[in-house]
């Protein structure tokens, strides 16, 4: 049997995989018969050999009122973050970084589909929200190394979902993407010429999805119950999961109808709890204005005007609520298809991405975050063409700090700003700040704002330098790569001379060796 590559929508809220064959881009059902899975882990005790059970999926997530304690959901939000806020420790003592978490949940869609389709599922495509920085697509990365897969690549999802729109239709259009996952928010806007996707910008916030949503039905339930006398023990996690996974039902019945009724069992007695989809409506308004915004944002940033927007593709599951329907025609003036299914298009449009790569020629070496794949020819004599291209964007604004000489305080000084076209390379003229300083310390931060109280510094290094006078220039030069590295060179603008160059090294990603003994660990983990 020939080598497969395959495509995974890796979720916050629900995971799905892909593959391309015969012409097209099948989702394949786990083994509960569903095209997506939950992406919840629990922690069922310890085995025998020492090292901690795991559930994954729907089972995991029936468990979660049970045992909340060992319940892990979300886990995306946490990628490419560290500590011990991010952690999780296993029944067995053992600390889990979100990687690793994020591997059991990938290894899990892998394990189903390889029972479906009869053959070892190893070669992978994975997208990420478009608004994840490095440091996520990164954790992204080593999260599909220690599930034992060969990542191709990285793509982001609204791109991937543009792909299992527009290729092999021979369109030739400029569409707006608006995605609304289970846990994060992108707007993107691309132009679509037949196998070329040329992203023009994009935007969105990696907090904000249909959990929030859901955590707003969460409370409308709660008063529904304290209006009838109820008082909610919040040390009372099962009563608390209950309501929750209700909710997201709720939410879910209020996209087909006006009207949900719940009930729940709480000290032997019946309580309804009667939900209208305007007191939802009204109850969310502010997420979705956050939306709103962001997409207004955008399109004025770059003077795009709705006229020059050929197709709005609503992506995610949480687009089938009929506000997020309602709030796109209003603003595009335009009506609104769901031409891809919200739920899968993306692991699809990855899966149409992962079949240009030739896995004979790369021999099973991963290979780096692609923005343009030319695979050749593989053997696919039909169907989509073996070349796609991505013209791809930054994703955030890189700056350094600086100092303001007439307020005398550190300010972020952007070089490449958010929407830049990748590659680029973009430089700053600094000075120095005293006679004869003999050192310079580059950090190298991550935001839209001057305030360093709200950017990230990403990363830093001191460099050497000769001892002019003050007010000597120094040029601070960037170069982001297509795989989405970040390098930095430092030059002596008195002597043009080069004084040391160094790339981003994030203290809050794994190391090689972390990779390597949280990949061990899941090799043994029984995962079910």
């Amino acid at each position: 049997m020939d080598r497969k590559a395959f495509g995974i929508d890796l979720g916050t809220t629900y995971s799905a995989i892909a593959v391309y064959e015969n012409d097209e881009a099948r989702i394949i059902p786990n083994i509960d018969g569903a095209n997506t899975t939950p992406s919840v882990i629990f922690f069922n005790g310890v085995t025998s050999s020492g090292d901690d059970d795991v559930f994954v999926g729907q089972e995991a997530k029936n468990l979660a009122a049970t045992d909340t304690e060992n319940v892990v959901q979300f886990i995306k939000r946490k990628m490419g973050q560290s500590g011990e806020l991010v952690n999780h420790v296993g029944p067995s003592g053992r600390v889990y970084t979100p990687e690793a978490l994020s591997a059991y949940i990938l290894r899990k869609v892998c394990q189903d589909a390889a029972q479906r389709v009869g053959y070892e599922v190893k070669d992978v495509v994975i997208t990420v929200p478009a608004y994840f920085d490095d440091a996520r697509r990164t954790a992204t990365k080593q999260a599909g190394a220690i599930a034992g897969l060969n990542v191709l690549a990285v793509i982001n999802e609204p791109t991937a979902a543009a792909i299992a729109f527009g290729l092999g239709k021979g369109a030739n259009c400029r569409v707006l993407v608006y995605d609304l996952g289970g846990g994060t928010f992108d707007v993107t806007v691309m132009d679509i010429h037949g196998n070329y996707f040329d992203v023009i910008a994009t935007d969105g916030d990696h907090a904000l999805g249909g959990f929030n949503f859901d955590g707003r039905m969460v409370e409308l339930i709660i008063k529904k119950l304290e209006e009838q006398g109820v008082e909610l023990n919040e040390q009372d996690d099962a009563l608390l999961a209950d309501i929750r996974e209700k909710a997201e039902k709720a939410k879910r019945m209020l996209s087909e109808r006006d009207t949900t009724r719940l009930r729940f069992m709480i000290g032997g007695k019946s309580y309804p709890a009667e939900i209208t989809r305007m007191e939802f409506e009204e109850a969310t308004a502010d997420l979705l204005l956050r939306t709103r915004v962001i997409l207004e944002n955008i399109m004025n940033e770059q003077d795009i005007h709705w006229s020059e927007i050929d197709e709005v593709l609503p992506v995610g599951g949480s687009t089938k609520m009929p506000m997020v329907k309602s709030l796109l025609e209003e603003l595009s003036g335009k009506q609104i298809f769901y031409k891809v299914d919200p739920d899968i298009a993306v692991a699809q449009g990855a899966a149409i991405f992962a079949n240009t790569f030739d896995l004979d020629a790369i021999d099973g070496v991963p290979k780096s975050d692609a923005r343009v794949a030319d695979a050749g020819d593989n053997g696919n004599k039909e169907g989509v063409s073996n070349r796609i291209t991505i013209s791809d964007v930054t994703s955030q604004s890189l700056g350094v700090i600086t100092i303001d000489t007439v307020l005398n305080r550190k300010v972020n000084t952007i070089i490449i700003p958010h929407n830049s076209k990748i590659p680029t390379k973009r430089s700053e003229v600094v000075y120095t700040m005293a006679d004869n300083q003999t050192q310079i310390l580059v950090e190298v931060t991550e935001g839209d704002v001057e305030d360093i109280r709200f950017v990230n510094i990403i990363g830093s290094s001191t460099l050497s330098i000769p001892p002019y006078p003050k007010n000597s220039p120094v040029e601070i030069v960037y170069a982001y790569d297509p795989d989405q590295t970040i390098s930095i060179e430092v030059i002596d603008k008195v002597t043009n001379k080069s004084l040391g160059t160094f790339e981003i090294d994030r203290a809050s990603n794994m190391t090689q060796a972390e990779v390597v003994q949280a990949t061990e660990v899941a090799r043994r983990a029984n995962v079910e």
